[in-house]
């Protein structure tokens, strides 16, 4: 007989209470089970040292031992307890939704700076992120042949304002003598004309005068508005024209973020009855609008709504909207692109947590409460509430209606989810 069954027959009616200690972990041969013994009268007494070669089989049958002591002790064993799930009634509410639109910002006064005349360019003033002030010195250009041109329309001038003196003379001692009866009228009205011919070609003396006065100041190119200097592709030495860009100069101070709103907002507010006559109206009721930069920054300084274009986009389907942000410290760039976020109230909807919501495939499911306490899953229409908490359901649900919120994704059709003292509630 083995030693364990004369250990077995040595406890009769005691019952096991506690189970296995080991102390050493190298072997299985190498653990050291201790066991104690209960008497009716509760005392506790060690039984016995369990041998190191003692097999793996013969520990099976002790930690078996044991619970069957624990039991005959009266001790409780775990039982398995009914729990139940978080649940919600559905109610509307009213909830502020965020549109995000994709934006790319652009200055209020951009500016494309090429020159009026051409010549060789002989000077850059500027460099490329300076910022100006309107008015200030970009580029000068060759002015040499303005000047002459200028000189010479001058001289042009002056020859015919002595034209115009030698025909009014002319005109006066004609008319004097037509008075005496001297000359004919035809003398009279032909010196008449001349005179005229000759002021006519002051005129345009003048004229050429102060157009060469313009050339000569289009020789030197000044900033229109005040900014930031954009890149500048030309060099001192380079032949210019009308046609050549000189640089952009964008006009900060002010800056616009330029967004799509698509067809389904202009659906909206024709379901809210805007007018055409009340869209600047509309325009200016609505809500602040964020900048958001592509690294997640926010810009701190809010916009609003300026301008909607009246033509939708064929290619898109969009209109272009303009939201105005001020630009005081100059952090914005054109060109930057980011993400313009505009908080629209929806009032009367039903919002949900979004962990009541189970996706099965292409469908979505919730859980309703029926009245025995039951779950049955109903499948409904939910669309993003932007806050990454909740959803706004469509359809599917309906005031009253009660459904599992936490534990959702591990209910089942028709299992029980509340019970009596929960039903009270």
């Amino acid at each position: 007989m083995s030693k364990f069954k004369k250990y077995q027959q040595k406890i009769g009616d005691y019952s096991i209470i506690s189970c296995i200690f080991a102390n050493d972990f190298r072997e299985e041969s190498q653990f050291l089970p201790f066991v104690w013994m209960a008497s009716s009268r509760k005392k506790i007494i060690k039984l016995y040292n369990h041998p190191k070669n003692m097999r793996m089989k013969s520990l099976k049958f002790l930690m078996l031992g044991t619970l069957v002591g624990l039991a005959s002790c009266g001790v409780d064993m775990p039982q398995e307890k009914q729990s139940s799930f978080e649940t919600m009634t559905i109610k509307k509410s009213d909830i502020e939704l965020p549109y995000k639109f994709s934006a790319r910002m652009k200055g209020q006064n951009d500016v494309t700076v090429t020159p009026q005349v051409s010549g060789q360019l002989t000077r850059i003033c500027v460099t490329e992120g300076q910022q100006v002030k309107q008015g200030q010195t970009l580029f000068v250009i060759d002015s040499r042949n303005a000047q002459l041109e200028l000189e010479a329309a001058e001289a042009n001038l002056q020859a015919a304002q002595a034209q115009e003196n030698s025909a009014k003379l002319e005109y006066e001692s004609n008319k004097n003598l037509f008075e005496k009866k001297i000359v004919s009228s035809y003398m009279l009205n032909n010196s008449e004309n001349s005179y005229k011919q000759a002021q006519a070609a002051v005129a345009q003396a003048r004229a050429a005068v102060n157009r060469a006065k313009v050339n000569l100041g289009f020789c030197t190119i000044t900033a229109s508005v005040s900014g930031i200097i954009g890149e500048i592709p030309v060099r001192v030495g380079d032949q210019v024209s009308p046609l050549t860009q000189l640089t952009m100069l964008s006009g900060n101070t002010s800056m616009y973020a330029e967004i799509s709103v698509t067809e389904a907002i202009i659906e909206s507010m024709v379901k809210e009855g805007v007018k055409a006559s009340d869209v600047e109206k509309h325009i200016a009721n609505m809500p602040e609008a964020t900048f958001i930069m592509k690294s997640g920054t926010e810009y701190p300084h809010k916009g609003r709504v300026a301008s909607l274009t009246g033509i939708v986009n064929s290619a898109t389907g969009s209109l272009t909207a303009k939201v105005s942000f001020p630009n005081p410290d100059g952090h914005l760039y054109s060109g930057i692109q980011g993400t313009v976020v505009m908080n629209f109230e929806e009032k009367g909807v039903i919002v949900i947590p979004q962990n009541a919501v189970v996706r099965l495939q292409d469908k979505s499911l919730v859980y309703k409460v029926k009245a025995d306490s039951t779950a049955t899953a109903m499948d409904v229409t939910t669309e993003d509430a932007g806050n990454g908490v909740d959803f706004i359901v469509t359809s599917g649900l309906k005031v009253g209606d009660r459904i599992v919120t936490t534990g959702a994704n591990n209910a089942t059709e028709g299992q029980q989810v509340l019970f009596p003292e929960e039903v009270k509630k």
